[in-house]
């Protein structure tokens, strides 16, 4: 039986722990990744999925600058009417466009109902997943949750963008 000596067995579990606290590290940036992804969601999520209390209506799209489109809203339960309110550019595709639309509490800004709103509000984080994905990859060696989370992500943001 061959004995090993001190030092080897020290430098062994040195690299064991390295090991270890690489994959902690790298876990906790895809944790990081992902909970920043739904953070950044649902702020615009809850607008669109969250239908209690909430302004719903539809908007006619008068004018488009370059990062918002404007028009007047017009409720379906017991809203108010608003003149003008305001829409990211990003989800319209025309002027005299008719779109149902929630409007933020306490602001005229208002986000796209329905299944596009719905996708589109989720953006961020298929964006998180496909970031998530490469760390997965790469980092930790782990190609078939990395394909998962990669086809997702994309999966999420082409059927957003397919719906608008």
């Amino acid at each position: 039986m061959v004995k090993r000596s001190r030092s080897r067995r020290m430098a062994e579990s040195a690299w064991g722990v390295l090991l270890v606290g690489k994959a902690v590290i790298l876990s906790a940036v895809v944790a990081l990744l992902l909970a920043s992804g739904v953070w950044v969601s649902w702020g615009t999520a809850q607008h669109v999925m969250l239908s209690k209390g909430r302004e719903r209506g539809t908007m006619t799209v008068a004018a488009c600058g370059d990062k918002t489109c404007t028009g007047p809203f017009v409720p379906t339960g017991p809203a108010t009417a608003r003149p003008r309110v305001t829409i990211t550019r990003s989800v319209t595709h025309r002027t005299g466009e008719k779109l149902k639309v929630a409007v933020e509490p306490g602001t005229d800004d208002v986000v796209r109902t329905g299944w596009s709103g719905v996708l589109y509000a989720w953006v961020p984080l298929g964006g998180a997943l496909l970031l998530a994905a490469l760390v997965l990859a790469g980092g930790l060696r782990m190609p078939r949750s990395a394909w998962t989370a990669g086809l997702a992500g994309a999966a999420l943001m082409v059927a957003a963008f397919a719906l608008l």
